[in-house]
């Protein structure tokens, strides 16, 4: 079974690099692009190859993903692919050796955006739907493939459709794209997000009277914010093994140079662990507010928007979906580790879930420049990447 599904790895690299190529000359960047070309690529394969898919759209009746479905013959938990199809911004395209958007191969490399987060990771999962297809009827269960937009953005819109399509089968896990090829990842910091608004008498900047602006009142509460007292990094062997961390990552104040601004903005990010949570993080940023209002009055108390929650996640490398990515992966000799990673992404989502479902948030081929310049993924790889992800499907829809 290893090696038929290694040789048909290999033969099948070539058909799911060309679709990756396409899918990255389509530019989809989250929030700036119009999703319809990538994702009408996608459905082009898919009715080629006589797939069951159909479109997702949000509560505004906005596209945002595909879904595969393809129900097995005997009864059994349903599991799911997932990789996004839209990606981070180009940045700054003069930085760039190549086109953003060049969706060509060289010296062993997919080049362009998207070519590791997550493209070719869907069209990795697309063909191994195809893999499965003439073979459901031997299936427990089902398998879903979600090729959803709205990612890169944070709204997670075509996740959130999936989840609310009341045809959609909840799965029992779900199995994440993004690439990295030394971990799989079984978990991730949560988060925590407000913007806090911050007022002041505004005034002449050339006026005899001194004025305080919400602009320097905003940069004091910087300074609270970034001195804020966080539990430090965990001890070696911990089991979720990192720290929260707290960020300012956006201001916005302030026009022209004549007028001392009345009203500055900061978005605040706060990164979550099981001993530090939502509440933990809600109170030491209300803590620094006040203290602000108290030593620098303002004429209104500083407002304070929640923006986003969603809670830590980890699997044990036992729990499934992770147990049969890990166990396939040792399979084909690649000493792979459990991780919890840094970043929060669609695992947090998942987890917030009523009753929680279960995820594996990365294992994927060796990449650069992701969200960077110069973004690449190695081709090398993809062979035993593809064989990996099948073979855990198949063990999980008891087809082995």
């Amino acid at each position: 079974m290893k090696e038929d599904l290694v040789a048909h790895a290999a033969a099948r690299a070539a058909s799911v690099i060309e679709l990756a190529q396409e899918l990255i000359r389509r530019p989809s960047r989250g929030g700036i692009d119009d999703y319809a070309p990538v994702l009408t690529v996608l459905e082009h394969w898919l009715s080629g190859h006589g797939l069951p898919h159909r479109r997702l759209h949000d509560e505004a009746g906005q596209l945002v993903g595909l879904l595969v479905e393809i129900s097995g013959g005997r009864p059994g938990p349903w599991w799911t692919l997932d990789a996004c199809v839209d990606t981070a911004s180009f940045g700054d395209e003069s930085a760039w050796t190549f086109p953003p958007s060049a969706g060509d191969v060289v010296d062993g490399f997919l080049r362009g955006r998207g070519a590791a987060d997550s493209k070719l990771a869907a069209a990795a999962f697309c063909h191994i739907a195809a893999d499965l297809l003439p073979i459901a009827g031997a299936l427990r269960g089902g398998l879903a493939v979600l090729l959803d937009v709205d990612e890169h953005t944070g709204g997670f819109g075509g996740a959130r459709a999936y989840l609310a399509d009341p045809d959609v089968v909840i799965p029992a896990g779900v199995m994440i794209g993004y690439p990295g090829m030394d971990d799989v990842v079984v978990g991730g910091r949560g988060l925590w997000r407000a913007t806090l608004t911050v007022s002041a008498d505004s005034g002449h900047s050339g006026s005899s009277r001194k004025v305080l602006g919400a602009i320097s009142r905003a940069a004091r509460l910087v300074q609270l914010l970034d001195g804020a007292d966080l539990p430090g990094a965990p001890s070696a062997g911990a089991e979720f093994g990192l720290s929260p961390k707290l960020s300012v990552t956006a201001v916005h104040g302030g026009e022209g140079f004549s007028v001392v601004a009345d009203r500055c903005d900061l978005n605040v990010d706060v990164r979550t662990t099981p001993v530090f949570d939502a509440h933990d993080a809600e109170t030491l940023v209300r803590k620094a507010v006040a203290e602000l209002d108290a030593e620098l009055p303002g004429p209104v108390p500083t407002l304070f928007t929640p923006i986003a929650c969603w809670p830590p996640f980890q699997l044990q490398p036992h729990e499934q979906p992770a147990a049969a990515l890990m166990e396939a992966a040792a399979s084909f000799g690649l000493p792979v580790r459990a991780k919890t990673a840094g970043p929060s992404n669609i695992g947090n989502l998942l987890a917030g879930q009523a009753g929680g479902i279960p995820a594996t948030a990365g294992f994927g081929v060796p990449y650069e420049g992701l969200h960077g310049i110069d973004e690449r993924a190695s081709l090398a790889e993809l062979p035993q990447v593809y064989a990996v992800y099948h073979r855990a499907v198949l063990d999980l829809l008891d087809a082995l």
